[in-house]
């Protein structure tokens, strides 16, 4: 049977799609398996696990309505591997929209965030740990995928693309609280591609009602990345600086931050490849600083916030340009005694694992 026509049959089963009127389809999937081990302070005894990273089964495509108009949609769902679960988890990017030659597009659905589609420039290991909030990236929570969203793309002008993205939550989202009547979330970003050189911008801001978990303040974070890649290099820097994550609001709402200065959380990271042969080596560093004080018991004695640094090691071995084997290390050291509650203090993990795509 032809890709595309298992790609067709694979569509008309998971979205109700009819078996004749979308040519243009692709069934795309990505395999991903990893044995960690698993040592950190909060934890009573170290682990070993088979896990997951992130594998998914989805169907994208494009129809030609002329005059320079498409109908685009994405349709994909995350597929554990390792739990024996035969169902599809669902925050994986699920979209539909329109997409002009001249004007650019704009879909709407669960899609990846402006903001990681600027900062997704750093997001080079294959763990699914290695990129998120509690190792070394801010975006984790609000950057990562959205539902409930509306996406416009600005089309390439010259190695030059925007984006604006809102998220009009009516009830409870899996990510963005139900926080306004209107605009809960909204983010805007910008990057440049040119040559070897790549930057962007990007900043996201909350807009909070009065009778919400986050006491009617609104919140919001920045990023700028800057990046190299040439030949067999690849370097880049990101900063990030703001109270829109888990590592400023854990805390805050479950009542351990004091009304004090609780905000402006700043991380910094610096990460780099090198390609030779058949292998890649990946090193990372990230030095991240939350601003404000926690309360260390019910004398209402405060504490800073101390400094929580990352450590990222790579190597992976392409078996083939769709099969890949991993070998990576992350370790973790954070001086607040596991009082943040998304980061759960020291940390040491080993992965090994392999990735199909197909």
């Amino acid at each position: 049977m032809k890709k595309s026509v298992l790609a067709l049959a694979v569509a008309a089963a998971l979205v109700g799609f009819g078996s004749t009127a979308y040519a243009d389809t692709t069934l795309y999937g990505s395999a991903r398996v990893s044995l960690d081990y698993v040592d950190e302070d909060a934890a009573t005894d170290s682990v070993w696990d088979v896990r997951n990273n992130s594998s998914r089964l989805g169907v994208r495509g494009s129809e030609d309505l002329g005059g320079g108009l498409s109908a685009i949609y994405q349709y994909e769902f995350g597929v554990d591997l390792t739990e024996g679960t035969s169902g599809f988890e669902s925050n994986r990017p699920k979209w539909v929209g329109l997409k002009g030659d001249s004007w650019g597009a704009i879909t709407a659905g669960t899609q990846w965030s402006t903001y990681y589609n600027v900062t997704g420039f750093a997001d080079i290991f294959n763990s699914n740990r290695t990129f998120a909030t509690d190792t070394g990236y801010l975006g984790g929570q609000y950057g990562s995928r959205l539902d409930n969203s509306i996406l416009y793309t600005t089309p390439n002008m010259s190695g030059f693309t925007a984006q604006a993205m809102l998220i009009l939550n009516g009830t409870a989202s899996t990510r963005v609280p139900n926080v306004s009547n209107d605009i809960d979330l909204w983010q805007l970003g910008a990057n440049y591609k040119n040559g070897p050189f790549y930057a962007g911008l990007t900043y996201m801001q909350l807009q909070n009602s009065e009778d919400n978990q986050f006491g009617g303040d609104d919140l919001s974070q920045w990023a700028l990345i800057g990046g190299y890649q040439s030949g067999p290099f690849t370097a880049g820097l990101l900063y990030e600086q703001g109270d829109l994550n888990n590592v400023s609001t854990s805390t805050l709402v479950k009542g351990f931050t004091s009304t004090t200065d609780d905000d402006d959380t700043a991380n910094i990271m610096l990460f780099g490849s090198y390609t030779f042969g058949n292998s890649i080596v990946r090193l990372a560093y990230s030095y991240m600083e939350p601003d404000g004080k926690y309360r260390v018991d019910a004398t209402r004695v405060e504490r800073d916030y101390g400094e929580i640094q990352n450590l990222l090691i790579g190597y992976q071995y392409n078996l083939s340009k769709r099969t890949r084997l991993w070998a990576e290390y992350l370790g973790r050291s954070d001086d607040n005694d596991g009082i943040l509650t998304n980061v759960k203090g020291d940390q040491d993990i080993f992965s090994l694992g392999m990735r199909h795509d197909f």
